[in-house]
């Protein structure tokens, strides 16, 4: 067949360890088989990052802004043995939040669900759709190893002469400090994201957070996403029948618990990286969800919502067969090929994304699996198989399709 054409470039983020290799194996399998691929390629592999200072991370941020889509491989954020592992000149942050502080959005996160994995939680019958904020908090924030006695002071001086000066505490003995910020700005967005998608999909926003305990910081998203409500989609939202509210972040755990899924759950950054694997394991594996950053100018990132799976990835060079379940990133690829077709007026590659989607989910419906999911499944027999075996029988399913 012919190959399906491309007119604009997607933004490709290479990454690191074992996705790396699955990322390759899923561009020769999967896709330039039958796409043309035109790609603006960065490579976000740590040890790239460490040769340009960051700077390549950077620049791809900037590169999705001028594109409008990029796809995403997963990397690693290093911490000490990284720092020793790979000779580090700096302990470089987390691309994700470099690449989310560069485009301010939201990133919406969705399990993908087959007939023969059931939740967790047996009353979940809907996906619960994780809206995290994608800027500021930890993942921007100044961190500060407290040597010996000392104060530690919080201190503001405003453009026009504001000033506030707070002792946050007085250190008797070594310790730790740690400073994070938000803006009115990027909350304002991360709200508007939330309601027009909770709108478009029509599904109910829950937004949680800890105000009774963070009295200015937490209660200032609440106060935000109220005021937002109010003012521009309560009309809207009660014309749908649909429902906003705002609770606590314990008890909104609770109630998620107890739901039935189908609804959109608003989170702060660090919040929401915690609680969409929690959601993403409950519903099967932290390799079945997808992930995508929605900026308010309308770019669009698509990730993997998972790590790099270091401890195959040590397996894969000692030459071991490895069993990677290569979902998340396979349709963080769809997504990307599908929005670039919605964008670029090309009904082609936006069909070619939703058949590789299809192939997938009838691969697993099928019991062809990597192990990871083997043990989920609670009727018939499924059949266990390596990465390139399941790329490979997606492949065969997609073919068929086209």
């Amino acid at each position: 067949m012919e190959k399906i054409q491309m007119t604009t470039p997607l933004v490709e983020m290479d990454g690191d360890e074992m996705t790396r290799i699955i990322w390759q194996m899923i561009k020769d399998e999967l896709i330039t088989p039958f796409v043309d691929l035109k790609t603006e390629y960065y490579d976000l592999g740590l040890k790239h990052r460490d040769e340009t200072s960051d700077q390549v991370t950077k620049d791809a941020g900037e590169a999705i802004k001028k594109y409008g889509v990029g796809v995403k491989c997963a990397t690693i954020t290093p911490n000490a043995q990284r720092m020793e592992e790979y000779s580090l000149h700096e302990m470089w942050k987390s691309p994700n939040g470099t690449i989310r502080a560069i485009l301010d959005g939201t990133v919406f996160r969705a399990p993908i669900i087959i007939d023969s994995i059931k939740p967790v939680v047996k009353n979940w019958e809907l996906p619960i759709t994780i809206a995290r904020h994608a800027y500021g908090d930890l993942y921007k924030g100044t961190e500060y190893r407290v040597p010996e006695k000392g104060k530690a002071e919080l201190i503001f001086t405003g453009e026009n002469g504001a000033t506030f000066h707070e002792t946050i505490y007085d250190f008797e003995c070594p310790g730790i400090l740690q400073g994070i910020y938000n803006k009115d700005t990027s909350i304002e967005s991360f709200a508007h994201s939330c309601f027009k998608y909770a709108i478009n999909t029509k599904q109910d926003l829950w937004f949680s957070a800890k105000d009774t305990i963070s009295k200015k910081y937490d209660m200032n998203f609440r106060n935000i996403f109220q005021d937002i409500y109010e003012k521009e989609y309560k009309e809207e939202f009660e014309k749908l029948g649909l429902e906003y509210f705002y609770t606590l972040i314990d008890d909104a755990v609770a109630r998620v618990i107890r739901s039935k899924g189908g609804f959109i759950w608003a989170l702060k950054n660090y919040d929401g990286d915690v609680m969409s694997d929690m959601v993403s394991t409950a519903f099967g594996s932290l390799a079945m969800m997808t992930s995508v950053l929605v900026s308010p100018d309308g770019n669009f990132e698509f990730e993997a919502a998972h790590g790099t799976v270091t401890r195959h990835y040590y397996k894969y060079l000692d030459g071991e067969e490895t069993s990677t379940n290569p979902m998340a990133t396979i349709y963080a690829w769809s997504g990307a090929l599908k929005k670039r077709g919605e964008i670029d007026g090309l009904a082609d590659l936006t069909s070619f994304g939703e058949k590789i989607e299809e192939a997938c989910v009838e691969t697993l419906n099928e019991g062809i699996m990597t192990k990871d999911l083997i043990g989920l499944v609670e009727e018939g027999t499924p059949t266990a198989v390596n990465t390139e075996g399941f790329i490979k029988a997606v492949r065969e399913r997609l073919e068929a399709k086209l």
